[in-house]
């Protein structure tokens, strides 16, 4: 007996639960150490307490509800409300509670980490609905509506021969195709910023030089101002997603094109540097503020609302993301002799 009673005693002293004994009043007449270890209340303070003085006053009600449970002779596990601890603020216990007699033998497991860790999944489940949401919203809602317009104006163009009219409609066609480049940037962004980054194809062997050039003349027509050099030295094939290594190549061309200076070339050198692929895209003009360099990789970093721009400023954002899902990654330098955006990425063992 004495052996069994002094098992007892230590478990009382060095479990990390609390426990207690309850009176039929609600009083505690006995605590153990844990009190002061969860709660920061010593044994005096607690003992000889109604309970309730230390529950949550939004607990209150179903702790009462609880309370008499147990008075009826029934016990309660698992239950949970919130304790205040000794310096004011509140931990969430998990409550059993077994009636013997007129007393009531209690031990309560601080949660509070499980309850934050719960509350915690919820909220980035519900962000994941959310970006799932959003981006459902932005690649079916808004992208439909304009697939919709830009068909109906290439049958009506093909029907129309009066020029102004012709001209007004290539105009809403081009309207059309600069909100789709829009949506699709927001898309990447969406899914780089809210996901889990920009989406990969699964890269495979390239024929980089001929891609490269079909889009150098793609942009060329797109930007018939600027004019574009190519100095492409590097051996194929190159193991990348060729769609978004394209679309990174054209928002830097994009970008040195808008605010590059049209008296000098746009100059797209591609090299191979011991085992790393180099992209280079050099504009001159006016240089980039080294404040500017630092987040110019931020999404809607190069975005003024009360100027006539083109696109968000996502371009390089997107660039850069791209990058990175390739294992590479972007740099910018800009001086007097130009503005330089170097893609530097390992090539595939």
């Amino acid at each position: 007996m004495p052996d069994s009673f002094e098992k007892y005693s230590l478990t009382w002293h060095i479990t990390p639960d609390i426990l207690g004994v309850l009176s039929a009043s609600g009083k505690f007449e006995n605590t153990n150490p844990a009190w002061y270890r969860v709660l920061g209340w010593c044994a005096h303070e607690v003992e000889s307490q109604e309970f309730f003085q230390f529950v949550h006053p939004d607990d209150i009600a179903r702790t009462e509800t609880a309370f008499e449970i147990i008075q009826r002779g029934k016990p309660i596990m698992g239950f949970e409300n919130r304790y205040r601890h000794q310096n004011g603020s509140y931990r969430w216990l998990s409550w059993n509670c077994v009636p013997e007699g007129d007393r009531f033998y209690c031990s309560a497991r601080d949660v509070t980490e499980d309850k934050l860790n719960r509350a915690n999944l919820k909220n980035r489940e519900e962000e994941a609905r959310f970006r799932e949401q959003f981006i459902a919203i932005l690649g079916h809602d808004l992208r439909n509506p304009l697939a919709a317009i830009n068909a109906a104006t290439r049958m009506l163009q093909r029907k129309e021969e009066d020029p102004a009219k012709q001209q007004l409609m290539a105009g809403i066609q081009d309207s059309v195709s600069r909100m789709s480049a829009l949506i699709n940037d927001m898309m990447d962004f969406a899914r780089a910023r809210l996901g889990n980054g920009i989406n990969l194809a699964t890269p495979t062997d390239c024929e980089l030089h001929k891609i490269l050039n079909q889009m150098l003349e793609e942009i060329r027509l797109a930007h018939p101002q600027t004019r574009f050099e190519a100095e492409l030295d590097f051996a194929d094939p190159v193991r990348v997603d060729s769609m978004r290594i394209t679309q990174l190549v054209s928002n830097l061309l994009a970008n040195a094109a808008t605010h590059g200076d049209n008296a000098d070339p746009v100059r797209l050198r591609v090299t191979d540097k011991s085992d790393h692929f180099v992209l280079c895209v050099h504009n001159s003009g006016t240089p980039i503020p080294a404040e500017r360099q630092i987040g110019i990789f931020e999404p809607f970093s190069g975005f003024e609302p009360d100027k006539d721009q083109k696109g968000l400023g996502l371009g390089l954002y997107i660039a850069d993301q791209i990058a990175r899902a390739h294992g590479g990654a972007m740099q910018v330098a800009s001086d007097e002799t130009g503005t330089r955006f170097t893609f530097t990425m390992p090539r595939a063992a």
